[in-house]
C-alpha cells in the first residue's frame, strides 16, 4: 500500500483514516498514541488495567501540567488549541511540545476522540481521560499496580511487544 495522499493513493489510506476517527469516538474502545508514541486502540478492560500500572505520583513538566488542567476543563482539544493555551506555538516550542504530550500519553491521562476541522487538514481531538472516560477512570483508581500487573500479564503475555513497552516506561513512583 502506498501512503501518498493524492489522486494516485491507494483508498485504503483514507479508508483507514477515516476508521481511526470513528472508533476513536465510538466508545467501544479507547485510542492514544502510547505504543511508541503511535496509535494504538485498547479494549476498555485493558485501558482500565493500563491506566491502574502507569498511574504515578511523579511530577509532570509545567507544560504538561497545563495542557492536562486545559483539558480537564475542556476536552476535546485540537493540536492548535492546545499549542495556544500552553503558549507553546511556533516552530522552537514544537519539541517542548511534544515531550509535554508523550508524558500524558504514556501515562494515559490523555486519549484521542475524534477531530477538529481547525486548519487546512483535520487535527486529532485529544481530551482528558478523567473527563472523557470517567467510569473507566474512575474504575482505575479501584485497581492495585499489583492487580492491574497480573491482569496484563496474563493478558498480554510476558513476550507481547506492549507489555514490555508498558514496564519500559512505567514511571518512577514516589
Amino acid at each position: 500500500m502506498v501512503w501518498e495522499w493524492d489522486a494516485d493513493a491507494d483508498h485504503k489510506v483514507s479508508d483507514l483514516w477515516l476508521l481511526k476517527e470513528e472508533l476513536s469516538r465510538s466508545n467501544k474502545v479507547v485510542y492514544a498514541k502510547w505504543y511508541q508514541n503511535r496509535a494504538t486502540f485498547f479494549s476498555k478492560e485493558t485501558f482500565v488495567n493500563m491506566m491502574a500500572f502507569q498511574r504515578s505520583d511523579s511530577p509532570l513538566s509545567h507544560e504538561s501540567k497545563t495542557i492536562l488542567e486545559a483539558l480537564e476543563m475542556d476536552s476535546p482539544l485540537s493540536t492548535k488549541q492546545l499549542k495556544e493555551i500552553a503558549d507553546l506555538q511556533g516552530r522552537y516550542l514544537e519539541s517542548t511540545y511534544n515531550r509535554a504530550m508523550k508524558a500524558l500519553w504514556q501515562r494515559l491521562l490523555i486519549v484521542a476522540y475524534g477531530e477538529i476541522e481547525d486548519s487546512s487538514f483535520p487535527s486529532t481531538a485529544v481530551g482528558a481521560t478523567k473527563t472523557l472516560f470517567e467510569p473507566l477512570w474512575n474504575q482505575s483508581l479501584t485497581i492495585s499496580h499489583e492487580e492491574a500487573h497480573s491482569y496484563l500479564l496474563k493478558k498480554l503475555g510476558t513476550d507481547n511487544k506492549f507489555w514490555k513497552f508498558a514496564q519500559k516506561i512505567l514511571p518512577a513512583k514516589t
